[in-house]
């Protein structure tokens, strides 16, 4: 049986001012997606396409709720859950295409 993933992440931009919080079923195509600019709106415009956190689920209906809990956190918990677990600020595109 394949097992199917559901992924929240957490794109910025270069200077890290701008976030941007989604879900998605592929990580990987939704963050090429964003980094190539297929993807209208607020992340094209703030040039935001820095993957700096994700988080994985089984199951698409809590990766909906984490999503709507990360929305509704104040910027200054999001900035810290990312230093937490990415303290470079590095973009983990290459991490999970490799």
């Amino acid at each position: 049986m394949l097992n199917k993933y559901s992924y929240v992440y957490i794109l910025s931009d270069n200077n890290n001012d701008k976030l941007y919080v989604g879900v998605t079923s592929n990580l990987i195509k939704r963050v090429f997606e964003h980094k190539n600019k297929h993807v209208t709106g607020y992340t094209k415009r703030h040039k935001i396409h820095k993957l700096v956190y994700y988080e994985e689920f089984g199951d698409i209906y809590l990766a909906i709720s984490r999503e709507k809990q990360l929305k509704g956190r104040l910027r200054s918990r999001k900035i810290k859950l990312i230093e937490i677990n990415n303290p470079n600020g590095n973009d983990l595109y290459e991490k999970i295409t490799d």
